[in-house]
């Protein structure tokens, strides 16, 4: 079992035949629209109703955030209590070193900025400009977009 209040999770063992009641938990797709100070602002795009997220709620994942970006909320009794993002992400390459003519053979890799500020590790025939997948899980490069 999971609390996904605290994240810990418990094994526990249930006698055959008993039954345990389901928690109320949905999950809803909202686009992040902007920031609002320390707050991130997502909208439902049906009903054009906001959901606010603190930053600890976020976490660490506003590295991968960008505009527009349609991410899963989970809810349980109406508050959110989960947050995932695609698993992933296009972005623009804004900062990189040049690569030297002849590295595209060598298969190795350079730190390269990227729009919203995250850095990764790229192939050194990556240029400033284009866009890159990168998987959010890991925060490994894929390829080009």
């Amino acid at each position: 079992m999971k609390n996904y209040l605290s994240g810990n999770t418990v094994e526990k063992t249930f006698r055959a035949g008993s039954s345990i009641e389901e928690a109320n938990i949905s999950k809803e797709t909202k686009q992040f629209t902007y920031k609002d100070g320390a707050q991130y602002v997502f909208m439902d795009l049906n009903t054009y109703e906001e959901v606010r997220l603190n930053e600890s709620e976020v976490g660490d994942t506003t590295k991968w955030l960008k505009e527009g970006m349609d991410c899963n909320l989970l809810f349980w009794n109406g508050k959110v209590i989960g947050f995932d993002l695609p698993i992933t992400v296009q972005l623009k390459v804004v900062d990189v070193d040049p690569g030297l003519r002849g590295d595209t053979a060598q298969g190795g890799s350079k730190p390269a900025t990227l729009e919203t500020g995250a850095v990764v590790n790229v192939p050194l025939f990556i240029d400033v400009g284009e866009t890159i997948l990168v998987d959010t899980r890991t925060g490994q490069y894929m390829n080009r977009a």
